[in-house]
């Protein structure tokens, strides 16, 4: 279920974070992925009932209030200045535009106004989709509080999400709201712009995978900003660029069939050549030592690795098996990063080759 409604009025929506597995950053450039839901981690927002419209901060994300100026500087430093207040704010600002365009009568169930609060387990600038995540659940709780659920059917949820992002300034793709809103594994094209198509996939056929970051993410700039100037270059056509994204999206379609296939070893070439592909129209000074070094970890045990995103956390896969999966642990270890089993969300809302259906 999307959105829960508990036994005192309130509305929780639990939203995972997901992983790129196949073509990010592509997505954003109108390319394709194949991405899956990764319930390790996620981001609830609670919906409650109120007189008037609130929203409470989170003391971790957003805090108020410090022991002293060095306090607040590292926080600052750690997390940035923003928290996820303004997330909650520009869905709902986002959602209530969609439903006058659409026409759509928002008389609550309940209560006219709501108090929203979130929480997160999402570590911060690892690359696995926290802000999305907490998005998309506040338009959960949304859709659930004003029962316009059918009116604003799932296929078109994930841009109504990235509509909020962008209104904030973020540099994103279609990518992380399509996983989150579906749920599961999907296939993703986007190479025809209001006409895309999405395709969800038994994720039984995943062989095991392995998350790897750092235990304490570094502090960085937002995700969209890595993307910006990559952005600029390949809407002015630069040649190279929308090449290497081409080349990027048609791995999606070759590890569909590898899946298929259950070929492994040829997964694990498909992940590494995406890296090497990343790394190509990025430069290492903006795919960062930090990465570059996870990534390192994973090939000296021979394992095939890949960013999860914007950076901050790798997928590895282990083609040799589990002899080898407990060598990476190992070199993760000696490395002082985390090491994880990826466990795969459950699907949400199932897309088949003929159009979608809910699960």
């Amino acid at each position: 279920m999307a959105a829960v409604v508990q036994p005192d009025g309130s509305i929780t929506s639990r939203v995972h974070s997901r992983i790129g597995l196949l073509g990010n950053p592509s997505d954003g450039f109108q390319g394709a992925c194949l991405s899956l839901s990764l319930a390790n981690y996620w981001a609830e927002v609670k919906l409650t009932p109120s007189p008037t419209l609130r929203f409470l901060p989170n003391p971790d994300c957003d805090p108020l209030e410090f022991a002293n100026l060095q306090a607040l500087a590292s926080h600052v430093k750690a997390s940035g200045y923003y928290g996820g207040l303004r997330l909650l704010q520009a869905m709902c600002k986002c959602f209530f535009e969609h439903c006058v365009q659409c026409g759509i009568s928002l008389a609550p169930q309940s209560s006219p106004a709501f108090t929203l609060s979130y929480a997160t387990t999402i570590p911060r600038q690892c690359g696995l989709s926290g802000s999305s995540a907490i998005v998309c659940a506040t338009l959960n709780c949304l859709l659930c509080h004003y029962g316009v659920e059918a009116a604003v059917p799932h296929i078109v949820r994930p841009a109504l999400v990235l509509s909020a992002e962008q209104d904030l300034g973020i540099t994103a793709g279609l990518q992380d709201r399509v996983v989150q809103v579906h749920g599961g594994l999907v296939a993703m094209d986007f190479s025809q712009a209001g006409q895309e198509r999405y395709q969800s996939l038994d994720s039984s056929l995943l062989p095991a995978l392995h998350l790897i970051h750092r235990p304490a993410a570094p502090s960085g700039k937002d995700s969209g900003s890595v993307h910006s100037d990559v952005k600029r270059r390949w809407l002015e056509g630069d040649a190279s660029v929308r090449q290497l994204m081409q080349q990027l999206a048609a791995l999606v379609p070759a590890g569909v069939r590898a899946l298929q296939q259950q070929d492994t070893q040829q997964l694990a070439n498909l992940m590494q050549q995406n890296f090497i592909l990343r790394r190509q129209i990025y430069g290492d000074a903006v795919v960062g030592a930090a990465n570059l070094g996870m990534v390192e970890a994973a090939a000296a045990v021979g394992a095939a690795a890949k960013l999860t995103g914007s950076g901050g956390a790798v997928v590895a896969l282990c083609a040799d098996g589990e002899q080898q999966a407990v060598q990476l642990r190992a070199e993760c270890q000696q490395r002082g990063l985390a090491c994880e089993d990826v466990v795969v969300g459950p699907v949400l809302h199932w897309i088949g080759q003929d159009g979608p259906e809910t699960r």
